[in-house]
C-alpha cells in the first residue's frame, strides 16, 4: 500500500520595522543584551496599552503583494490566550478572524504552486533559554513585529519543503520587509506533516514540526516525519496529533505536547486596538513600492544568465537589483514598476553576461563580500567595464582585478578607466602599434629559432614568441591581436 504525504507550511516572518509593533523599543536586539530591548507595554505593566506601529502595515501589505495576495481593506487584532513564562501578558496580540493579508500563492522555481491561505500581524513572544534545572528568560523579542503566512496544504515531498522555504525567504528579502537573518529567527517555519493513503479523500493525522529555523532542517525534518509517520500507518498504528521538536544533530523528531485546537485559546477581540481601515489608494500606493521579485528576475535573465548562477545570486537582492539598474541604464530594457514587463534587447546584454559572473566567481569568493553587498560599484562603472571588456582593452584577469578595485574606498570616484589606467592594465589595441612592436621583436637573434621552428610546424613555439611581445610591450598588447600578426608574418 502506497502512502501520500500532505504538507502545509506556517512561516513567522519578523519584520524590520525600526520599532516593534506595539511599543517605541528598538526592534532588532541582534547581540544586543538579554531583557535590554524592552519597555513598560512589552512587561505588561498596569495601565500599559499598545499603540500600533503604521509601519508594520506598510510592509504587510508588501509582504502580500510578493506572495500576489490580495490585501484586505478591512482587518482587525484579537486576543490569543495561553501562559508561558515567556509571555507576560498572558496573551498574544494577533489577527485570527480578519486577517489583512488574503489569499494568494507562491510559484516555485519548478513552477509548482502553493496556495497562500492566509497571512496577519502578531507580536512574537518572547525567548526561554533551558539549562540543566532552570530556565532564563529575555524578552528582548516580546511584540517584535510578525507576519504569520499559511499556506494551504499543497506541499507532497520534502525537497519542495525546502524549495518553498528559500523561495518564501527570497521573497520577504527582495520586498525588503525582513533582514533574513536565519540564524537570528527572523525567519521560522513549523511544517505540518500528516501521510494518508493514495487515493484517500481524507487527509492524515497531522504532526507539527515547530520552530524550523533552515531551509535543510525544514526538509529533513518533513522526510523523517514521512518515513516516521509511514511506519506507524504500516504497522497498524495511529498517529497522534501533537506538536513535535527537531533535533538537527540526531535527525529526528520528538513529542512535545499535544495539538492544541482554536477553542483552547479563547479568542477574542482585542479591546485596546481599534480595527484597520484601509483606503484603496493607500492599499495601491503601498503596493507599487514593490521591487522587481525573484520569478521577475527569471523571466528578465533567462536566456542572459545560466540557471545556476541566477539562483546562486536571487539569494543576494543587493546584486540582483544591480543587475537590473544595468540593465536599465545601460538602455536594455524599460520599466514601469514591477507589473510592466522589462524587457532586454537582442545583443545587448554583454554587461550583464559579465557582472553576473563577477558577482558569483569574484565578488561573492572575497572575505569581505558581505561588506561589499553594501557598497556596490555604480551601473555605469560596472557598464563600462563590460565595454572596456568586450573591447578588448582589458584582459579577463585585467577585468578582475579593476572590479575588485571598484570597492576599494581609496579608489572611490575615479571611474573604470581611471583605475584600469593608474593600474597600468589597459591593453594596446592599435593594430598599427602592435605590428611596430612584433617587427622589433622578429628582427632580434633569441627569436629566429622559434621562427623558423614555427614555420616547420612547430605550433607551440608562437607562445613563446607571444610572450617576446608582452615583454617587449610590458605587458599592454592584446595577446589574441598579437597571435594573429605574429602568424600572417610568418607564413
Amino acid at each position: 500500500m502506497k502512502y501520500i504525504p500532505t504538507i502545509g507550511i506556517e512561516c513567522h516572518v519578523q519584520l524590520c520595522t525600526k520599532t516593534k509593533l506595539f511599543s517605541e523599543v528598538d526592534n532588532d536586539a541582534r547581540g544586543k543584551e538579554p531583557n535590554s530591548c524592552v519597555s513598560p507595554v512589552d512587561y505588561a505593566l498596569p495601565g500599559m496599552l499598545p499603540r500600533l506601529n503604521g509601519e508594520a502595515i506598510k510592509y504587510a501589505i508588501r509582504a502580500g503583494r510578493a506572495m500576489n495576495c490580495e490585501i484586505n481593506a478591512s482587518s482587525r487584532f484579537d486576543r490569543k490566550h495561553y501562559f508561558y513564562p515567556d509571555s507576560p501578558k498572558g496573551y498574544q496580540i494577533t489577527q485570527f478572524y480578519h486577517p489583512i493579508i488574503g489569499e494568494g500563492y507562491v510559484e516555485l522555481p519548478s513552477g509548482t504552486r502553493v496556495r497562500i491561505e492566509h497571512a496577519h500581524l502578531e507580536g512574537d513572544a518572547g525567548k526561554l533559554t533551558h539549562f540543566k534545572d532552570y530556565s532564563l528568560v529575555d524578552l528582548n523579542r516580546v511584540d517584535t513585529p510578525l507576519i504569520e503566512i499559511v499556506s494551504m496544504p499543497d506541499i507532497h515531498s520534502a525537497k519542495d519543503v525546502h524549495d518553498y522555504c528559500k523561495e518564501l525567504w527570497r521573497l520577504m528579502c527582495h520586498a525588503g520587509v525582513t533582514n533574513g537573518d536565519l540564524y537570528n529567527g527572523n525567519m521560522r517555519f513549523d511544517v505540518n506533516v500528516s501521510v494518508a493513503e493514495e487515493g484517500s479523500e481524507k487527509l492524515g493525522t497531522r504532526a507539527e514540526i515547530k520552530n524550523l529555523n533552515s531551509f535543510r532542517s525544514a526538509e529533513r525534518a518533513a522526510e523523517f516525519e514521512i518515513k516516521r509517520q509511514t511506519k506507524l500507518l504500516e504497522a497498524g498504528e495511529k498517529v497522534k496529533q501533537e506538536t513535535r521538536g527537531w533535533d538537527d544533530a540526531t535527525g529526528k523528531t520528538s513529542p512535545q505536547r499535544s495539538k492544541e485546537e482554536a477553542k483552547d485559546y479563547r479568542y477574542m477581540p482585542e479591546p485596546d486596538i481599534p480595527p484597520i481601515n484601509l483606503t484603496k489608494e493607500f492599499i495601491d500606493t503601498e503596493s507599487a513600492k514593490l521591487p522587481l521579485m525573484p520569478m521577475d528576475y527569471r523571466n528578465l535573465f533567462h536566456d542572459i544568465i545560466k540557471e545556476d548562477v541566477l539562483e546562486v545570486l536571487l539569494d543576494y537582492p543587493q546584486l540582483m537589483n544591480k543587475l537590473g539598474e544595468i540593465a536599465l541604464s545601460s538602455h536594455l530594457g524599460h520599466t514601469q514598476g514591477r507589473s510592466a514587463e522589462l524587457m532586454v534587447l537582442d545583443g545587448t546584454t554583454s554587461a550583464i553576461s559579465l557582472t553576473s559572473n563577477l558577482f558569483t566567481s569574484v565578488l561573492l569568493a572575497e572575505e569581505k563580500s558581505v561588506e561589499y553587498l553594501n557598497d556596490l560599484p555604480s551601473a555605469k562603472d560596472l557598464n563600462e567595464l563590460a565595454e572596456m571588456n568586450e573591447k578588448k582593452e582589458l584582459s579577463s584577469t585585467a577585468t578582475k582585478e579593476v572590479f575588485l578595485h571598484l570597492f576599494d574606498p581609496q579608489m572611490k570616484g575615479r571611474g573604470t578607466k581611471q583605475i584600469a589606467k593608474e593600474l597600468g592594465l589597459i591593453q594596446e589595441n592599435d593594430l598599427g602599434a602592435l605590428e611596430k612592436i612584433v617587427d622589433i621583436v622578429l628582427a632580434k637573434p633569441e627569436t629566429q629559432k622559434a621562427q623558423i621552428d614555427f614555420k616547420a610546424g612547430e605550433e607551440k613555439v608562437i607562445g613563446f614568441l607571444v610572450g617576446q611581445v608582452m615583454k617587449e610591450s610590458h605587458g599592454k598588447a592584446n595577446p589574441s591581436s598579437v597571435q594573429e600578426i605574429l602568424r600572417k608574418k610568418l607564413k
